[in-house]
């Protein structure tokens, strides 16, 4: 992997794969253009014929809901009415925006300072959350050295907040020394699970609403990110590296100057509380962005497996019981960080599809066909 991945997400561009750093999700890209000025003036959706490749069965009226520049990380509200997501839009690095389903009303809801990532809709609609480093300054701060390789900045300043809808009353939930991010709500709404550095490695924690009651659910060497609840709050699901031998002590050297290493991610699955997990895939890529389908039966991933080069990532599902996996997304460049909406009929995603310049990521809604 090539430029820069992120927490829950990783982005591509025809040439190289770009990530997305919510910190390990969003960073996004560098010197991306915004072809069309503003979203806000963009009219809303765009439906053409290329934007549904040859094989992409699963897929139905594919609508482009924004234009230009870097935008990613885009999940539903429980009603699948509005998305929230990240964005640069003019900016070198991310902030959190709202916009309804079809793409109008589209308003920039973080402050505008540091860096931001993973945001998240709570299921009853009165609170947002999403990881930010504005409190360390309201520049955005500096992306990581390649000179290494491809790896992410785990940036010790990033922590969790939670806000109102509209952004307004931020209150902060994790305040550890080191990175804290990559937070989303329960179905219910009882719980946070999110990733943090806090006990000296990549682990998922848990946590009350209120930021109260924070407790580790996993304990294994490696990345541990990326997670989500199945829709009975029963199981996880998330992406993670088991590093062995001197991967393992590339990984603990990253890791002591606030890097990470991520061309090789699993999928992973659990109990809520971190028991009984069971992996899912063992191509030995980048796998992430895993997400449940309502049904609890199969997860929808993106992932670089069948490309040898690994720059080009594809969406595709993969069936709890039996492992079995089947490719969703046939296009050439990225496609990434798949939500399901709560009845199952809708999928968003972001994708590299329909660039009008090069480096674009942009969110798409489709029709679900099972």
């Amino acid at each position: 992997m090539q430029k820069k991945l992120t927490t829950r997400c990783f982005l591509t561009t025809r040439r190289r794969l770009i990530t997305v750093s919510a910190p390990l999700a969003v960073a996004l890209f560098v010197g991306i253009a915004a072809s069309k000025t503003n979203a806000e003036q963009t009219p809303a959706g765009d439906q053409t014929p290329s934007l549904v490749m040859e094989g992409e069965t699963h897929l139905a009226n594919v609508v482009q809901l924004t234009f230009g520049g870097e935008n990613a990380e885009a999940y539903f509200s429980t009603d699948a009415s509005e998305l929230i997501f990240q964005s640069t839009k003019g900016r070198s690095c991310d902030a959190i925006y709202r916009m309804n389903s079809d793409g109008s009303k589209l308003r920039m809801i973080s402050s505008g300072k540091g860096v931001t990532t993973c945001p998240y809709i709570a299921p009853d609609g009165k609170s947002i959350i999403y990881a930010s480093t504005h409190l360390a300054g309201a520049g955005c701060p500096p992306k990581p050295d390649h000179s290494r390789g491809y790896v992410w900045a785990l940036y010790k300043d990033y922590d969790i907040f939670a806000a109102d809808p509209d952004g307004a009353n931020l209150r902060r939930l994790t305040d550890t020394p080191g990175y804290d991010a990559e937070g989303v709500y329960s179905i219910s709404g009882d719980k946070i699970i999110f990733t943090s550095v806090r006990d000296g490695d990549l682990e998922l924690y848990t946590m009350n609403p209120d930021g109260t009651q924070q407790k580790r659910i996993t304990n294994s060497p490696g990345y541990d990110g990326g997670a989500f609840f199945s829709y009975d709050g029963k199981k996880i699901v998330w992406r993670a590296s088991r590093p062995t031998g001197e991967e393992l002590e590339d990984y603990r050297r990253l890791l002591k100057e606030g890097l990470i290493r991520p061309s090789k991610l699993e999928i992973f699955i659990a109990n809520a509380d971190g028991s009984n997990v069971k992996q899912l895939t063992a191509n030995g890529k980048a796998n992430f962005g895993p997400y449940w389908h309502p049904s609890g039966n199969y997860i929808i991933f993106a992932s670089n497996m069948n490309d040898p080069k690994g720059r080009n990532f594809d969406l595709f599902t993969v069936d709890i019981s039996t492992l079995k996996i089947e490719q969703i997304t046939f296009n050439e460049t990225f496609d990434g960080f798949p939500m399901f909406s709560h009845d199952g009929k809708k999928l968003v995603f972001s994708s590299n599809r329909n660039n009008s310049a090069p480096h674009e990521t942009n969110v798409f809604i489709a029709d679900w066909v099972q």
